[in-house]
């Protein structure tokens, strides 16, 4: 069974039924920002830039509502995937669909100002091969603990995935937070991960497939977060390899942080993103 630590949140998760799936403190767009794609956000006074958040396999938007709420300075868009819950209707669903998602979203908030845009885990994956594809609409990229197999494979990553996309999905979350905690979700949550299983799965092949980008034509200034987790080594040899491909990739480290930083350390991630921006606006 493949070992991985990314995408839902290990050790935590937000229990988000079908039927309710508005996060606390963000709402809905007056418009749709891209068609067959659940969007919430939260406008700010005096904003300074927009941010983007992207999350990773098996989980939602919903999961940034807590970087939502503690943002003083970003207006804050969060968003369903393609293929993961609210947004489970769009297709295609693979790599080029969920870039073209992000570059609608940006396109379509840019006018408000400069974007920033947070991707965690697999959302680190789409968030750079956004902005490799229209680096004039992205002024900032953060990834938390994004894998990216391609530049460093972390030991012990295997190839073996469940046919079942409903199965994966089970699996990948007994394994990324707990059987217990599985065990404790309703049918209809147990329904709503199983039905995100096709898009988790897309996500698993293509981190097994060829590099789906050259990261050293990398433009936009991008800043490699990870925690202090059981991977911490890992990610440190990662990020020496990224800073040695390009030199836009600089790396940080949070403490006392697992890999659902912003769920568990919101605060932290958050003060990590404002002085990021505070440190690109004062360069000459």
């Amino acid at each position: 069974m493949l070992k991985v630590h990314f995408g839902v949140i290990s050790g935590k998760f937000a229990s988000v039924s079908a039927s309710s799936i508005t996060p606390r403190g963000l709402v809905p767009p007056a418009a749709p920002l891209v068609a067959g794609l659940a969007a919430w956000q939260r406008q700010v006074e005096g904003v300074s830039a927009t941010l983007i958040c992207v999350h990773g396999g098996l989980d939602r938007g919903g999961s940034f509502a807590r970087i939502a709420r503690r943002s003083e300075h970003f207006n804050v868009v969060a968003y369903d995937r393609r293929g993961y819950q609210g947004s489970r209707g769009r297709q295609p669903i693979d790599l080029n669909g969920h870039i073209d998602d992000l570059c609608a979203i940006a396109t379509a908030v840019q006018s408000l100002g400069p974007v920033i845009v947070l991707g965690h885990s697999y959302g680190g994956v789409v968030a750079i091969g956004a902005a490799l594809r229209r680096p004039d609409l992205f002024a900032l990229l953060v990834t938390y603990e994004a894998p990216l197999p391609w530049i460093y494979r972390r030991p012990g990553f295997t190839n073996d995935l469940h046919e079942d996309p409903s199965e994966e999905a089970e699996q990948f979350f007994r394994r990324m937070v707990s059987s217990a905690a599985w065990d404790r979700l309703s049918d209809d949550d147990k329904a709503s991960r199983r039905a995100d299983g096709i898009a988790l799965l897309d996500d698993l092949r293509t981190l097994r497939g060829s590099a789906p980008y050259e990261l050293a034509t990398l433009e936009i200034p991008c800043v490699y977060a990870y925690g202090d987790g059981p991977h911490q080594i890992y990610y440190e040899e990662l990020v020496q390899h990224l800073v040695a491909t390009s030199p836009v990739f600089r790396a940080t480290s949070l403490l006392a942080t697992n890999h659902g930083a912003h769920l568990s350390n919101p605060d932290q991630l958050l003060k990590l993103i404002t002085d990021e921006w505070t440190h690109l606006c004062a360069l000459p």
